[in-house]
């Protein structure tokens, strides 16, 4: 078993290198199935997350070379017509982009339902949908979705998103690249990482249009080729770093962000008392007086991210007054609530409604990582708290942040990551 022990109570202070985006880069890796000839892809971040679709890649006869720690070179011309392996894929969310991409390369997909975080249901009716628009047959089959393209191949068509969906918009996206005809996918979700992947598939060969606003056009070609490309920074880690700034207090440049994707971060910082400068590549955050309270709506790009709400909760549980988190993604996101709470935080939780009442201080106590998102809260927490902190089930934190250990000590933060033994209880007492 892993954990963080961290020993709170320093400014942080110094500069922190965002790595590659993960959201980006778990659309991007799967997508290089499409491709006949070699892919350069440069700023993944190596995260277990990637580290899974790499080796699911790998199994399906990919040719996966390294070049760095963060280069790797992705060959799928001869890679094999077959299932991906369901034990892998049952372990990350971003595996249901295998159904496109198969469904695309192949004619078929046969794909496990997806894990990755729980944080309430997360269908994905409107992947199928989409698949569906474009001519799939689609079914759930001994718990996978088992999607076949007619003889004829795809066709291009209208798909109108029921609600805004980033996995659904990028699923597609990949799916009808090879399609026959055009795609338009309308209500398309505009984050940063679906501009990502369309530039990806573009550099690829690929005529995808539109991507950043609400109607992208596909324009399905014969063949991709290889090429080179190089990931976006990651809008959230930058996001987290500067929400960690902000709780603890310090200075700390955040270096390789793209500013303009992260405008809704700033701006909210900047509502709470926080010192924010934008430079061309990198963002300043000063925070040294009080935070102030601040209400936080979670929306599709570029409202706030929801999978910011867990960091800047934080920062908000230690602001003068009251403030209001109102999730307007998913249903069920406030389980770290009651971890925050364990650790002197004052948070009432109602459906999608978070009422933080400020203190002026969080005490370290043992404490759980819920999700990915949430375990990076839980250790911006501990950097404010006073005395130790652990963090149990970080396996969640290291599925989307690379390096998150050394990266916080270079600011000088007190956190080391230990492996413990599991325990088992003996058997005159598990009886």
């Amino acid at each position: 078993m892993l954990k963080y022990v961290i020993h709170g109570g320093e400014p942080l202070n110094g500069k922190v290198l965002i790595s590659g985006a993960k959201n980006a880069a778990v659309g991007i890796l799967p997508a290089t199935l499409l491709v006949k000839g070699t892919c350069r892809i440069e700023n993944v971040p190596d995260i277990s997350d990637i580290r899974l679709l790499l080796q699911i890649l790998d199994e399906m006869g990919a040719d996966i070379r390294r070049l760095g720690a963060n280069t790797l070179e992705i060959d799928c011309t001869h890679v094999r017509d077959s299932v991906a392996p369901v034990e892998l894929v049952r372990r990350i969310r971003a595996s249901y982009y295998l159904i496109g991409a198969q469904l695309g390369r192949f004619g078929h997909a046969t794909v496990a339902l997806p894990g990755g975080c729980n944080f309430g249901p997360r269908p994905i009716d409107q992947h199928i949908k989409g698949f569906e628009a474009i001519g799939a047959n689609v079914e759930l089959v001994s718990g996978c979705i088992v999607a076949k393209a007619p003889e004829t191949g795809l066709q291009g068509a209208r798909v109108n998103l029921d609600v805004v969906s980033v996995g659904a918009t990028m699923n597609i996206m990949i799916g009808a690249v090879l399609a026959n005809g055009t795609t338009w996918i309308e209500n398309a979700a505009k984050e940063p990482h679906i501009v990502d992947l369309a530039n990806f598939l573009n550099a690829m060969g690929a005529k995808v249009y539109g991507a950043g606003t609400d109607v992208i056009r596909v324009r399905g070609v014969k063949s991709l080729h290889g090429g080179f490309y190089s990931i976006i920074p990651d809008q959230i880690e930058a996001g987290t770093y500067m929400a960690a700034a902000a709780a603890v207090g310090g200075d700390v440049l955040v270096q390789n962000v793209i500013p303009k994707h992260m405008e809704c971060i700033t701006a909210k910082l900047r509502e709470m008392g926080v010192e924010v400068t934008e430079y061309e590549d990198a963002i300043r955050v000063v925070r040294t007086g009080p935070l102030r309270r601040a209400n936080v709506k979670t929306m599709p790009y570029p409202g706030f991210p929801t999978d910011m709400q867990s960091q800047v909760a934080v920062c908000m549980a230690l602001a003068e007054g009251i403030s209001i988190i109102t999730e307007g993604i998913y249903d069920t996101r406030f389980r770290y609530c009651a971890e925050l709470n364990r650790m002197g935080a004052s948070i009432q939780v109602d459906t999608k409604v978070a009422v933080i009442d400020g203190v002026k201080q969080l005490h370290g106590c043992a404490v759980k990582a819920c999700d990915l998102r949430a375990g990076a809260a839980m250790v911006i927490a501990g950097l404010a708290a006073d005395g130790t902190t652990t963090v149990e089930d970080v396996h969640f934190i290291e599925r989307g942040y690379e390096c998150m250990i050394e990266k916080l000590r270079a600011l000088g933060a007190d956190i080391s990551r230990l492996e413990v033994p599991d325990q088992h209880p003996d058997v005159s007492e598990a009886g």
